[in-house]
């Protein structure tokens, strides 16, 4: 026993001269391994859902975790109902949704022991959107309705060039997707059982909108605010015809005047503790909220 401990004093003497020669603090080369910080473990949140939020969402992630880098967010997209469904399957901590849990889906939580919270994290405006070269500046919900329902499928009945009108939507798994269905197509009427034309593009995801409209001069689409850019062009709608017409911005959402407008939603198992309920805390304070009106979408309360 003794003479083992002979040889471990040896094999440790040259490796703390070798530091010193290479210049490594002696504090730091010959402390005992026990006084080495440890890393505290990290707390994982996984975020799923909504692709209208995920560019949000991953922004408050990556801000949250500079100044509380304990905490590991992991944020992915697919669709508030592919979030909704994590969620209700408890594989998920926060789901993010751009429309509300349906009632199917909050039966299926109830049934696995799961009672889903709601929190209203940010404001929305849907875009009405085409090709900058498109003539048309204004359109009613009702036309609108109209030429996604297949009614209208020439530009030219609605003020424009004697083109066909190409139509692009998000996927059905989309929150936006079953949004506009509802208060646009449908005119928020549950009655209304109008649907989609069956010519209707479907796409994965609001940049595969944005792709489509940039490239083809013949396409309408919609989109959430915060992924419109400066190289697509945003229609004015109106509620009705002889009611005036509002652009897709912060302002007419927050004064209620643009149309198609909606709250986006996180989701938790139950009421959120610890890590998670200060995570959502945060996401409601002035700070993450900034950061909400820096990325297009409109703050909680209008701030």
């Amino acid at each position: 026993m003794h003479s083992m401990r002979g040889q471990h004093k040896t094999s440790i003497i040259p490796y703390c001269l070798l530091l010193l020669i290479g210049g490594a603090l002696l504090g730091s080369g010959c402390r005992p391994q026990t006084d080495t910080p440890v890393a505290a473990a990290a707390t994982a949140i996984q975020n799923k859902g909504s692709d209208t939020l995920v560019n949000l969402a991953l922004a408050w992630a990556e801000r949250y975790q500079s100044v509380h880098p304990e905490v590991s967010v992991a944020v992915t997209g697919g669709g508030s109902g592919t979030g909704l469904t994590a969620l209700v399957n408890g594989t998920v901590d926060i789901a993010n949704a751009s429309r509300q849990i349906k009632a199917e889906e909050m039966t299926a939580a109830e049934a696995n022991g799961i009672t889903p919270m709601e929190f209203v994290i940010a404001r929305d405006a849907i875009a009405v959107v085409v090709h900058p070269s498109n003539p048309v500046d204004q359109l009613t919900l009702q036309q609108i309705s109209d030429i996604f329902s297949g009614k209208i499928t020439r530009w030219t009945e609605v003020g424009g060039e004697d083109r066909p009108i190409v139509l692009l939507s998000r996927e059905t798994n989309s929150g936006t997707h079953v949004y506009f269905l509802e208060e646009v197509l449908r005119l928020g009427d549950s009655e209304n059982k109008t649907l989609f034309s069956t010519d209707t593009l479907l796409l994965p995801s609001s940049e595969g909108i944005g792709v489509e409209v940039r490239q083809n001069p013949n396409a309408i689409g919609y989109d959430g605010l915060g992924y419109v850019t400066e190289d697509m062009k945003t229609l004015a709608v109106s509620a009705a015809p002889g009611e005036p017409y509002w652009p897709p911005t912060a302002e007419t959402v927050n004064a209620g005047q643009y149309p198609i407008a909606r709250d986006l939603y996180m989701y938790t198992a139950g009421e959120p503790t610890g890590a998670i309920k200060t995570y959502l805390e945060w996401i409601l304070s002035a700070e993450a909220q900034q950061i909400v009106l820096d990325l297009g979408f409109v703050p909680v309360g209008g701030e």
